[in-house]
């Protein structure tokens, strides 16, 4: 791990690395490219054997900030790649999965408009209650995961018949698990079968990071994560490859939250998206005052987009689908230092400290680092 390269401007948006070290490009690259680029960790590029393990929710700038809570990984190669935009879960792991950009496969967001109402992507739930029926999840993102090779895939055993798990995992091999003692175990048995890739994710980070913000719960969290990943090189058979990136970072927003303001609203149909990427669309007819009055009101807060600036600006990757296109809003905020913006609808079990989904540094860069065994 190479904390040098940590250099990135508070005052700019990070824009996806699509043509290189971005988290789209890194299934591509292990098993449909001929050359492993050089933007790889060096000990993954000859590997005949891979372990793909996506740690939900860590930040390259968080890991660079706390090397000592993460011995194993800071013993790792590598540096820092980009995720997608927007820099949430639902988007970024459907494109580790795919290998795919945003605006091609389509799940443009943790809450997406589609047929006229939003989409929770990862509850797969709309305010109607469970989606499958009404959407599908394999007709709305159609694309192959790991452009069919079907890989063993070890994840929590509760996502195996979720909505999204359908959308981004259809037709793997899934094995379930229940501690992150039976993650490790599962791997290694994989491994051990000479399998030369497999896809192993855990949520732990993600989830004490929404809870706690960047505490000392984080780094407890963080430690905990560490000792999984020495568990597996510990447990995986010599010669095998262990590459670990996650699909974005976090921000500590606390109680930072605004509503938009009441001349924004009024001029605002829906909301979509989450609050450090929320997507206003607009009433008929005022989308032009509502991209004005964002401006005016919160352009201090975020950086204001319109549709066309987003898609045009490439932020959702080169291609841009027709369906993807139709599931974005008019106005997007995206906010920049610790702020969110609150939105009714979107809610859940408790209050949220940490939170992502913009485009500043310490949410769209991740760790993509490796070693061998």
């Amino acid at each position: 791990m190479d904390p040098t390269s940590v250099a990135a401007s508070p005052e700019e948006p990070v824009h996806p690395a699509y043509d290189g070290a971005c988290i789209s490009n890194i299934v591509p690259a292990l098993l449909e490219w001929d050359d492993r680029p050089r933007w790889l960790p060096e000990p993954v590029r000859e590997a005949d054997q891979v372990v793909l393990l996506v740690l939900d929710g860590l930040g390259w700038d968080q890991l660079a900030e706390r090397e000592a809570c993460a011995p194993t990984l800071a013993s790792f190669a590598g540096g820092p790649a980009t995720t997608v935009a927007p820099s949430t879960t639902a988007t970024a792991l459907t494109s580790i999965a795919t290998g795919l950009a945003p605006g091609e496969h389509g799940i443009v967001g943790y809450r997406i408009m589609v047929e006229g109402e939003v989409l929770n992507v990862l509850r797969w739930n709309t305010v109607q209650g469970d989606g499958r029926a009404r959407h599908r999840p394999a007709l709305l993102q159609p694309n192959a995961a790991f452009a069919g090779h079907r890989p063993p895939v070890v994840t929590k055993a509760d996502f195996v018949d979720t909505g999204f798990t359908q959308a981004h995992l259809e037709a793997t091999r899934f094995t379930g698990y229940r501690q992150p003692s039976t993650l490790v175990t599962h791997v290694a048995a994989h491994a051990r079968r000479g399998e030369p890739f497999i896809y192993a994710y855990y949520e732990g980070i993600d989830k004490v990071a929404h809870e706690y913000g960047l505490s000392e719960y984080y780094d407890a969290e963080l430690r905990a994560a560490d000792q999984i990943v020495a568990n597996l090189m510990a447990a995986l058979p010599s010669g095998v490859a262990l590459l670990v990136t996650a699909d974005h970072g976090q921000v500590h927003t606390g109680d930072d939250v605004v509503a938009p303001h009441r001349d924004v609203l009024a001029h605002v149909a829906q909301q979509s998206g989450e609050a450090r990427f929320r997507w206003l669309h607009a009433r008929s007819g005022r989308a032009g005052a509502l991209h004005e009055a964002c401006e005016a009101h919160h352009g201090e807060q975020a950086w204001v987009f319109t549709r066309d600036e987003l898609v045009d600006g490439g932020w959702f990757g080169p291609k841009v689908t027709d369906e993807a296109r139709a599931r974005l809003g008019d106005v997007a905020l995206a906010a920049k230092g610790t702020i969110a913006f609150s939105d009714p609808a979107d809610s859940g079990p408790y209050v949220l400290v940490g939170r992502h989904g913009s485009l500043t540094s310490a949410e769209m860069r991740v760790p993509l680092l490796g070693a061998v065994v």
